[in-house]
């Protein structure tokens, strides 16, 4: 539980003068008591969940990106609530609990914006063990695309690196990779601003960059080059054709046997 205090009310305000109703309700108020909603929030005690949700709505002002935040948020705690290890009998037979995983992320877009789509591939021990694909948007970006797929990558690093697997990611993506590693502490810094205008994409960078701060000592994020003939890059560049094809919105498991072979005879993003 988290008691609400200045400082916490601070971490998600900019201007306590504009808090949104969806933070409101976080905490507990009703929208109509809007004028003394500092003096009934002080001293409230609100589970770690609203206040993590509280905070990450800081400065979102649309309703759009308030429901994309939750929605995303609230995919997150369905993934930490999963087992750590997906599989069946048969699986678990034929793959170590343990062992290196190696995570590609790729997304797409077609026409750019158009109808984007997310795919990864994960291996372990050297082997591919998992496809993932969808977050299908039907007017999204490249970009926007990328840091899905990195932010899926993400969580699914979380949990191996929790099960005390040595966890690696290898993305494509240099805008992404920097957003994250490089562009957003400063960012931050300034009050989630920069010269020139607003950051594109702030949404979903500020859930990639959060989320990365968790577990950047424990996993490595990598650029590789595009279409460079890495199996795993191109497995997770089908998915994301995949993803736009079946126009998939949430991120689901590929259930289809892998046959790579016949998988990489698909269309190329």
């Amino acid at each position: 539980m988290q008691q609400v205090s200045e400082a916490f009310l601070a971490l998600g305000l900019s201007d306590f003068s504009k808090i949104s109703d969806k933070q409101l309700t976080l905490l507990d108020i009703d929208v109509t008591q809007r004028e003394n909603w500092e003096m009934l929030a002080e001293g409230k005690s609100i589970s770690d969940a609203r206040a993590e949700l509280f905070v990450l709505l800081k400065d979102i002002t649309t309703k759009a990106n308030q429901e994309k935040i939750i929605k995303n948020y609230k995919a997150l705690q369905q993934f930490r609530k999963a087992p750590a290890v997906q599989a069946s009998k048969t699986d678990v037979a034929q793959e170590p609990v343990t062992g290196d995983v190696t995570i590609y992320c790729d997304g797409g877009c077609s026409p750019n914006p158009g109808e984007s789509g997310s795919g990864v591939a994960l291996y372990r021990g050297g082997k591919v063990s998992e496809l993932w694909y969808g977050l299908y948007e039907r007017m999204g970006t490249n970009n926007t695309a990328e840091l899905n797929a990195l932010y899926e990558s993400l969580l699914i690093a979380q949990k191996e690196s929790e099960a005390g697997n040595k966890t690696e990611i290898k993305c494509d993506s240099m805008y992404s990779i920097n957003c994250v590693k490089v562009w957003a502490a400063g960012w931050e810094k300034k009050g989630w601003t920069k010269k020139g205008g607003a950051i594109k994409n702030l949404e979903i960078i500020k859930l990639c960059y959060a989320l990365y701060n968790q577990i950047k000592h424990e996993v490595k994020l990598s650029h590789i080059k595009a279409h460079a003939g890495l199996e795993g890059n191109e497995l997770a560049d089908r998915m994301t054709v995949y993803a736009r094809e079946k126009k998939v919105e949430v991120f689901a498991r590929y259930e289809d046997e892998i046959d790579v072979q016949a998988i990489l005879s698909m269309r190329e993003g």
